[in-house]
């Protein structure tokens, strides 16, 4: 038992108050219990609470909505209710459940759940920093109940199973990602016992739903440093299992005093320095992909050594199994994550001095609305340990940004839409759709692109009426 100081002021707040009161009018015992207790210590803040009562959750939590007038939502299966409090800054979230025992079946990560004790249930649960749990009675009496020495835990930054790890992880194989999540989120270390039990149980893992594994893989991403995360799932043995595409990246070789760079650790690095620019979950997914392909277009070249000539392009192509694997989303943030891996070479060859305007546009008129998100991506995938090169590279994107931005203040390129569409084509000549449509809005695109006509309608019409006669159409009289 351990007095709790810091948490006066919350346990004093009226919804705090409120449970407790009504509560002791059911003559049950309830407790704050879990992450929130977690992150208080830690001083990072948490809008949910896990509230565990010894007695019925989903009642307490329907008098608890009732008294503050809030959100009331029942899961009857799972025996929760989650009450969620109106006008709210943060949309505190408050979850109640029944104290449980649990039991499992070997091929399933679903328990046999009993009623139990708040002993019960701080035994079920996944770590030690987690079973922390403190009773609402008044704020003046208020302690932990600490049974697995949670606080000596976040003290030391580790991350540790409060029972048998083997089991532990057998049970619930979804609390392997969970491991690693919590380590990489808090910046923890994972006890050596617990973490060769993870490696013992990786497979295990295949029992967890792609769901699940990408909710978990999600929030490594969106952590401040991924690149601890996800060299825990590579030392693991678990990356392997879950995503060998990035597994197969590790490693060097080396012919004829030739190598090339560990394309696994250099991803890792590229991740972490776009997570410092953006929150942005899918260009941060970017980042991770951008060199996804060059396992297999990685070839030795004798003399010149080895190339991954094609990475991006067959980069972008494996995007679609890894986002329909993994359950995530096909359509509008898959093509935003395979633009971005296939373009994210060219904006190198942009930095030349004599670079054409064309090959600016050109650019910008692939990236469209995008091509911010691909400029931060190039910076990100700087990683050369000479840093005069780096703040050359950097000086030199910025060269490129620059022209973008003047480009794009001049031409109008981003999201382009062609001046002249395939109905309008049809009509001035009276045809039907063909290959040569097609062909005349190539032509008119190139040429905008190239710079031979300006951006407008009128420029574009004329074009369409040299190019139509030179392929033998006719101007027809629509009026």
């Amino acid at each position: 038992m351990k007095q709790l100081e810091e948490i006066t002021e919350v346990l004093n707040q009226k919804h705090i108050r409120t449970i407790a009161k009504e509560a002791a009018k059911l003559h049950v015992r309830v407790f704050i219990i879990g992450g929130w207790v977690r992150d208080c210590i830690l001083h990072r803040h948490s809008k949910d609470m896990d509230f565990v009562v010894e007695g019925s959750g989903i009642e307490l939590a329907r008098n608890v909505a009732n008294q503050l007038d809030a959100y009331l939502s029942i899961f009857k299966n799972y025996g929760t209710a989650m009450v969620k409090l109106k006008n709210a800054s943060d949309e505190l979230e408050l979850e109640f459940v029944g104290a449980r025992k649990e039991s499992y079946q070997r091929n399933s990560r679903n328990p046999i759940v009993e009623n139990g004790s708040l002993e019960d249930d701080q035994n079920r649960r996944d770590f030690t920093i987690n079973t922390l749990a403190i009773e609402l009675t008044t704020p003046q009496t208020a302690h932990i109940t600490d049974p697995f020495n949670g606080l000596e835990d976040i003290k030391n930054k580790i991350i540790k199973t409060p029972l048998d790890p083997d089991i532990t992880f057998s049970d619930d194989p979804l609390r392997i990602m969970r491991a690693i999540r919590f380590a990489c989120q808090l910046n923890f270390s994972i006890d050596p016992e617990t973490f060769n039990a993870i490696k013992r149980n990786k497979n295990r893992i295949r029992i967890i739903s792609k769901e699940r594994i990408t909710l978990e893989l999600n929030k490594i991403i969106m952590s401040n440093k991924p690149s601890i995360g996800f060299k825990l799932l590579f030392d693991s043995g678990i990356l392997a299992i879950i995503f060998p595409e990035l597994n197969a990246l590790q490693g060097v070789e080396k012919i004829a005093n030739k190598s090339h760079k560990d394309n696994f650790y250099h991803t890792l690095e590229v991740l972490d320095n776009i997570s410092q620019h953006t929150n942005n979950l899918y260009l941060r997914w970017a980042a991770l992909l951008h060199d996804i392909a060059k396992a297999p277009t990685k070839r030795y070249v004798k003399g010149i050594g080895f190339t991954f000539h094609g990475h991006e392009h067959l980069g972008s192509k494996m995007v679609d199994d890894i986002f329909k694997r993994m359950k995530l989303p096909m359509h509008e943030k898959m093509h935003y994550v395979k633009k971005l891996v296939r373009l994210h070479l060219r904006p190198i060859v942009l930095v030349e001095e004599q670079v054409t305007d064309s090959a600016i546009r050109r650019l910008l008129f692939e990236a469209g609305n995008d091509v911010d998100d691909l400029m931060t991506l190039c910076h990100a995938d700087i990683t050369s340990k000479n840093e005069r090169k780096v703040k050359q590279y950097h000086r030199n994107f910025e060269i490129v940004k620059q022209k973008l931005i003047e480009l794009e203040e001049k031409d109008k390129l981003r999201n382009w839409q062609p001046p002249i569409d395939g109905d309008e084509i049809m009509k001035t000549f009276g045809i039907k759709p063909s290959k040569a449509i097609g062909d005349l809005k190539k032509i008119i695109r190139e040429a905008i692109i190239n710079g031979t006509i300006d951006n407008s309608h009128d420029e574009a019409h004329r074009l369409l009426l040299e190019e139509g006669r030179k392929m033998g159409l006719k101007v027809v009289d629509n009026d």
